[in-house]
């Protein structure tokens, strides 16, 4: 099954963060299917692909916790 997740790159308090298509199964930092967008804490930006977003959940494709809740709040 594949889950929308968060990917993280870069340092350690300077961490941003790749939203990802990957197996269910697979390590956070594993093998990756798509790579759809971009969050950066330290200036609160999200950027995602909205059209490849709305394919990949056509697909079959689940938001794991902590990429849903990123997608609701930015969504209000």
């Amino acid at each position: 099954m594949l889950k929308i997740k968060l990917f993280p790159k870069g340092k350690k308090h300077q961490r941003t963060f790749r939203i990802v298509i990957a197996e269910n199964t697979s390590k956070y930092n594993g093998n990756v299917v798509d790579d759809i967008g971009f969050f950066t804490p330290q200036t609160d930006t999200l950027t995602i692909d909205q059209e490849k977003l709305n394919s990949w959940i056509k697909k079959g494709a689940k938001a794991t916790a902590g990429v849903d809740k990123l997608l609701k709040s930015k969504s209000k």
